[in-house]
């Protein structure tokens, strides 16, 4: 049976009140995630917007268990977590490390990837705006080619690290990519992980409407349009096993770029290079 907005849990454990941006994808993903994850968890954030807006001092926007770590080490203070945990005998708690592009695939590396081959008990959420925004929004790993941060006026230069088939490569329980404009889709991928018995790994496309230069109110929007283009896949690996889970409509990968401000400088021949990319991804030739 399919899930449905109606099958959803009331309670919100994340959102009441917080300090981030109108329109914040971020806020966004860990209110939807929280839907699936259910008050028996506990999470740890580095340094990141997501850590600003979760609370500071006596007060929280997490009605769970909430632990600001160093930027480097979410992950191994999710592992000392777990390994308390399973010492006091206790199984139905979610242990989530939930990090930035940075805290992910750059400074937060070495703590995952770690984790991952340990095939840790426990999640790993990349929340993905693609750029350093909690510090001026720099270039990152993630960040596209061609995008303007501010610190690379005319653009990135080299391409996205592809941190799916990284994770992917580690042999763990499961991987997933999910973007805030598929709710239900992203609910399900949580509920999957969180019964597994080793590491799982979710990256979640959420923009950032400063860093993107897009209105605010059209966040979701353009987290769809992402994966309409056929640019953001949403698929999962479960046991070995490959599974796309949205087929993209396909529109024109100039729909979605073009209206973003980060993308000012592309040329025709950088948009029609990026339309090819994706046509020999899916296949449908040049």
């Amino acid at each position: 049976m399919a899930l449905s907005i109606a099958d959803l849990p009331k309670e919100e454990l994340f959102g009441q009140g917080n300090a981030g941006c109108g329109g914040c994808g971020a806020a966004v993903a860990g209110r939807q995630a929280m839907k699936a994850l259910g008050s028996r968890t506990i999470m740890t954030i580095p340094a990141s917007c997501m850590a600003t807006m979760g609370g500071s001092n006596l007060k929280t926007t997490w009605q769970i268990p909430f632990y600001h770590t160093l930027f480097e080490i979410a992950p191994a203070v999710s592992s000392g977590i777990r390994a308390a945990l399973e010492v006091q005998g206790i199984e139905d708690v979610n242990v989530v490390s939930w990090a930035g592009d940075a805290g992910t695939a750059d400074i937060g590396f070495q703590a995952l990837t770690g984790a991952a081959e340990r095939n840790e008990h426990m999640l790993h959420v990349c929340y993905d705006n693609e750029m350093y925004m909690n510090t001026g929004g720099q270039t990152g790993s993630q960040t596209p080619m061609y995008a303007v941060t501010s610190n690379m006026s005319k653009g990135k230069t080299i391409k996205k690290k592809n941190m799916l088939a990284i994770m992917e490569a580690h042999g763990i329980d499961y991987v997933a990519s999910a973007s805030i404009a598929y709710p239900l889709d992203l609910i399900a991928k949580f509920k999957k992980a969180a019964e597994k018995p080793g590491f799982s790994y979710i990256h979640i496309l959420a923009p950032c409407h400063r860093g993107w230069q897009i209105p605010q109110e059209k966040t979701i929007e353009f987290a769809r349009l992402a994966v309409e283009s056929g640019l953001f896949e949403l698929y999962e690996v479960e046991d070995g096993l490959r599974t796309r889970n949205v087929e993209p409509s396909f529109i024109p990968v100039e729909d979605y770029l073009t209206p973003q401000g980060r993308f000012k400088n592309l040329t025709p021949e950088a948009i029609q290079s990026i339309q090819a990319g994706v046509n020999r991804h899916y296949g449908r030739g040049e």
